[in-house]
């Protein structure tokens, strides 16, 4: 799979720029603030409709503009297919595949599928427990899409659950029949919760040897049992079904539910734990073993998505600068095989030899090839 030409119209900053990339390794290089990250993030939206820089779509339209559109041919096995997003704050985005309307955006998802790493995913090991969730999240969303759906359907029953727990901590009491709706949405809670962990724990169990491999290859001295990844749920989970245990915990902590006004049991307060040699990265880990461990978790899932019979695309977004030489060898032995690499850098000589293949310059609002 490979993006042979981006089109994009009043995106980010780029009120209109037509690219032709192709298979193999494209470079884009440019100063900070010229707008080369904003190409690979709209090719990035396209597999995720989602930024991996901004949580709201409304900073991906140019200022001054209604809405923003990013149109990418894409090759797979051969056909070629031409994907549209409009993106519009405040509106529902709309889709079209080859210039007919998709009923939902989403149905996109899963038709372009991206591993992008970047300076940001030191939040993956530095950050919040909701920086690893979403990680794991996207990545179950490019390996089936109908997780999508399941996550967007917890999302609904979770927010409709705490409006009912706030309703009743204001109301300073739990009729009868706030805890009889209460139980029903208890029960899809559970239903869909359990779910969503047993994807998230079996993804884990998929991806830590991955990692661990990735981690070897990109940390000096180091073995592939050295870093570890492990689901950790909100409660103690034991055998038996899933759903019920989730239900038992729901009881057990109503009280303190009702006295919050918030969910407090699922896996919207789950975590991905990641280890070093046995000991926690997060407050533990120097800046270079995070920044490997972060590398990691990319290169495994690509590793992953690739073991399904499919190339995803690898963008690396400003990710040399960070390494010494050595270990920018190293990625780029990892790398160079990818049907398509799409990289950012600020200067050429950041990127390394081996990973020359055609590059742009990209300056003044404007993407031009290299001669």
């Amino acid at each position: 799979m490979h993006v042979a030409h981006l089109s994009l119209h009043d995106f980010r900053s780029y009120p209109s720029v037509e690219v032709e990339i192709g298979p193999g390794v494209t470079a884009f290089v440019g100063r900070n603030g010229q707008g080369k990250t904003n190409l690979v993030e709209a090719i990035d939206y396209l597999s995720r409709l989602s930024s991996h820089r901004v949580a709201a779509d409304a900073p991906l339209v140019r200022q001054g503009a209604e809405y923003a559109v990013v149109r990418a041919a894409v090759i797979r096995d051969e056909r070629r297919a031409v994907l549209e997003i409009e993106i519009s704050p405040g509106r529902s985005n709309r889709a079209r595949i080859n210039k007919s309307p998709l009923p939902r955006a989403k149905e996109l998802l899963g038709l372009v599928r991206t591993v992008l790493f970047s300076p940001e995913d030191l939040a993956l090991v530095k950050g919040d427990p909701s920086e690893r969730r979403r990680f794991a999240d996207d990545l179950l969303v490019l390996i089936s899409p109908r997780y999508a759906g399941t996550r967007a359907d917890y999302d609904r029953v979770l927010k409709q659950r705490n409006s009912l727990l706030k309703t009743s901590r204001l109301a300073r009491g739990s009729s009868e029949n706030a805890l009889s709706t209460l139980a029903v949405w208890d029960s899809r809670l559970a239903e869909l919760g359990a779910e969503i962990m047993a994807r998230r724990a079996q993804l884990v169990e998929d991806l830590t040897p991955l990692v661990g491999k990735a981690y070897e290859a990109v940390a000096r001295g180091a073995t592939r049992d050295d870093a570890v990844l492990a689901y950790k749920p909100s409660f103690e989970v034991t055998d038996g079904p899933l759903p019920e245990q989730i239900l038992a915990e729901l009881e057990r902590r109503r009280a303190d539910e009702l006295d919050r006004g918030l969910t407090l049991v699922g896996p919207h307060r789950d975590d991905l734990v990641l280890s070093l040699g046995g000991m926690p990265v997060k407050g533990y880990a120097s800046h270079g073993e995070s920044w490997s461990f972060a590398l990691a978790l990319r290169l495994a899932s690509y590793d992953l998505l690739r073991s399904g019979g499919d190339d995803p695309i690898l963008i690396l977004d400003d990710v040399f600068a960070e390494l010494d030489s050595g270990r920018r060898e190293q990625l780029a032995d990892l790398v160079a095989g990818a049907e398509q690499v799409l990289i950012t850098a600020a200067v050429a000589e950041d990127v390394p030899e081996r990973l020359r293949g055609r590059r742009f310059t990209v300056a003044g609002g404007e993407v031009v090839p290299d001669e």
